[in-house]
This record gives C-alpha cells, sequence and structure tokens, in this order.
C-alpha cells in the first residue's frame, strides 16, 4: 500500500462557510490511512495485531457519526489498466459540540472495502482527508475521494465485485501517530459506522467493428468483425472477453436510431464476426449490455456505402 498524504481535514469547527484544508503534505514516516484503520479496528475490537490476543486497552467512543453518503453519485466505479480513477465522495458529520472538527488532531474519511471487515480482501482510500462546509455548529456537509492506481497493483480482477462504505473518525488528544504500533489507544477517541453505502468496482470494456467490403453492391454479402475486451489489473492489460453476447446493430443513413439485426457470442478470445446482406447505406455496431463485474459499451458506428 502506497503512503498517503496525511493532511487536516477542516479548519474552524464553527464557521458557516467551507473550511480550507492546509496544502502541507506529512512526512514519509507519518503511518499512511490503511495502517492507522486498521490498528484502530483491532484496538476496538480488542485483538492484537499479530496474535489475535485481547488488548490492554481499546479507544473511547467519540461522539461523531456519518449520515448520507454518496460513492460516485450512486454509479459504478469503471478502472482502466493505467489511469488513475478519483470517485467522488460526499456525506455528512453530525457531532458533538465540544469536538473541533478543525483541530489537528481530528482526522476523519470514509473508505472501501470489500469482504469481512475483520479480513478485508481489499481497502481503498482517498489521498487526502475531506474537506467540510459547516451547515450549523454540529453538522457538516462534507466531500472526499477514494483515489485507485490500477497500475500500482491496488487492485486485482477479483476486486470486480461490491465494496462497502465504513466512515471512520479520530480525535488522537495530542498523541502522535508514530509510531502507530506504540499508539496509546485508551487515550484516542474512534469511531466507525459500517455498510453506510455500497458501490460496484467494474473492469473497464472496450469493442471495436469493422464491416467490410466498403463499398458494397447491394444484395451482396458484409462482414462485420470486431473484438470485446476488458482490463486485467493483474497484467495492466485489455483482454478478450470470452463467451459474452453482443449485439450487430444497424443504423440506416439519415436516422438517429440503432436496431438490433442478430445477437452473437464473442469467441474464447473476445472476438466476434458475423455476416449481413448489403441492403443500404448505413452504419454497423456491435453492442455489449455489460455485466456485474464489466460495463456496458458500444462500438462506434462503422459506415457501409451500399451502391
Amino acid at each position: 500500500m502506497r503512503i498517503r498524504a496525511i493532511v487536516a481535514a477542516v479548519s474552524g469547527a464553527l464557521a458557516l462557510s467551507a473550511l480550507a484544508v492546509p496544502a502541507a503534505t506529512a512526512a514519509d514516516t507519518t503511518p499512511d490511512k490503511a495502517d492507522l484503520f486498521q490498528a484502530a479496528h483491532r484496538a476496538v475490537s480488542g485483538r492484537t495485531a499479530f496474535t489475535g490476543s485481547t488488548t490492554a486497552a481499546a479507544p473511547y467512543a467519540l461522539n461523531l457519526q456519518f449520515s448520507g453518503v454518496k460513492v460516485n453519485n450512486g454509479k459504478p466505479i469503471v478502472v482502466g489498466t493505467t489511469n488513475k480513477v478519483t470517485v467522488p465522495v460526499t456525506f455528512r458529520v453530525t457531532h458533538a459540540a465540544d469536538i473541533d472538527l478543525g483541530a489537528e488532531d481530528i482526522e476523519f474519511d470514509v473508505l472501501l472495502y470489500r469482504g469481512p471487515l475483520n479480513l478485508p480482501s481489499n481497502l481503498l482510500f482517498g489521498d487526502n482527508w475531506p474537506t467540510c462546509t459547516h451547515v450549523s455548529t454540529t453538522v457538516a456537509n462534507c466531500r472526499a475521494t477514494i483515489d485507485i492506481r490500477p497500475a500500482d497493483g491496488e487492485v486485482m480482477n477479483a476486486d470486480a465485485a461490491t465494496f462497502k462504505a465504513l466512515g471512520y473518525a479520530y480525535d488522537w488528544n495530542g498523541q502522535d501517530q508514530r509510531p502507530y504500533e506504540d499508539i496509546d489507544w485508551s487515550k484516542v477517541g474512534y469511531t466507525e459506522a459500517d455498510a453506510l453505502a455500497s458501490v460496484k468496482l467494474q473492469r473497464a470494456s472496450r469493442l471495436t467493428v469493422n464491416a467490410a467490403p466498403e463499398p458494397v453492391k447491394k444484395g451482396r454479402t458484409i462482414t462485420v468483425t470486431g473484438k470485446l475486451s476488458r482490463a486485467n489489473w493483474e497484467d495492466n492489460l485489455y483482454h478478450g472477453y470470452s463467451t459474452q453476447p453482443v449485439k450487430l446493430q444497424f443504423r440506416k443513413k439519415g436516422s438517429t436510431t440503432y436496431t438490433t439485426v442478430k445477437t452473437i457470442k464473442t469467441s474464447t478470445t473476445g472476438a466476434l464476426k458475423t455476416t449481413v446482406t448489403a441492403t443500404a447505406d448505413g452504419y454497423y455496431r456491435y453492442s455489449f449490455a455489460g455485466t456485474s463485474t464489466t460495463p456496458a459499451v458500444s462500438a462506434a458506428g462503422d459506415f457501409v456505402d451500399v451502391r
């Protein structure tokens, strides 16, 4: 897991306007969000990191709640093979009047995880802490991100699944988090709220089409080829998506609507090939409806001149 920037979350707990986030980042020795969260969760559940035995101290309950969490505006997160994907997250925080969200030792965020929380298959975080706008002395509307870098190995193919959103918050009470293994959790305020929302993570898809020959005489055969592929997060390449139903569609010249001509399946390598009879000028395309792990995609239409 890469080291992520640790910055102050918000400033001015009682302000009724947008709260500023300092631009400075922490030193490389600062533990990252994943380390701190997992250490806090173990402390709450009364288990140590290595032995599984009961710990001597646990954090006290922090009076801070999360609500209204929305990840990626309610849409699936689609990730390719190389580019960083930044996913918007919005939520509301309600807290006790004596909690100053702008204090340097108050940190909170929303993360995504897959699998059982005590032993997650993956945890996804944002690079920075949220920014918030207070609407009252105890309620703030917040914006954050989840940042995913597939080229850095942050997701595997098995992560094309449903993730849950969890909110968490610390009050360090002036305690240094370095080294985090030595934190006295009895002096830390902590809260977490599970299953605040869910979102699908999907492997980006690509679809091509080529209709030939062109031009072609009316009544002759047109061969339409193409390929359906999707991102592989383990080698950062696109591979053919095998045995998937794909529609061949046609849009007559001058029309704005595609109609389905037939449905065929991709080969074991994701290849597509079929034939049709040339009847009129128009555009041919392949269209894939998508699966739970892979988004829908349609190829750009390929024009055929029929003479």
